[in-house]
């Protein structure tokens, strides 16, 4: 098994809407790739990771830096990470993570959050599984 995390781009669009829907997100290609454009021409601190095993896509992980006024350094967002069910266990999950700390480290960043909606269970396990601790609570409201 060859593993490697590679930047992505809205061309990946087809290949990571399975992995949205994974998620819990289903959505057509062309709407991913909208959102990704979206994200990264607009967003100059975000950043998409590609996870593939054996040359096919098995999940991604969208980074996002956050500025907070208490706080001496923005904070690295994972926003988004998803890993196809057939790939779980593979190292996918732990190395598009590793990959987001690097990256969040090589900028100056001193923390990393991630969140998670309530019924993901098992991604709960594996965050505090590679050392995330629960922290607070989320609250949201839809505007729509």
């Amino acid at each position: 098994m060859s593993l490697a995390i590679r930047d992505g781009t809205p061309d990946d669009a087809e290949l990571l809407a399975p992995a949205f829907a994974a998620l819990g997100y289903p959505a057509e290609p062309a709407t991913v790739r909208a959102r990704l454009t979206a994200m990264l021409t607009d967003d100059r601190t975000a950043r998409l990771l590609v996870a593939e095993v054996a040359g096919g896509v098995v999940g991604f992980a969208t980074l996002h830096e956050t500025p907070m006024p208490h706080r001496p350094t923005p904070v690295g967002r994972i926003t988004a990470i998803a890993v196809l069910d057939s790939a779980r266990g593979t190292g996918a999950g732990r190395a598009l993570v590793e990959t987001a700390e690097e990256h969040f480290r090589s900028r100056g960043i001193a923390r990393v959050e991630v969140t998670s909606g309530e019924n993901h269970a098992a991604a709960h396990a594996f965050y505090r599984h590679i050392g995330y601790a629960d922290n607070g609570l989320r609250f949201s409201k839809a505007l729509t």
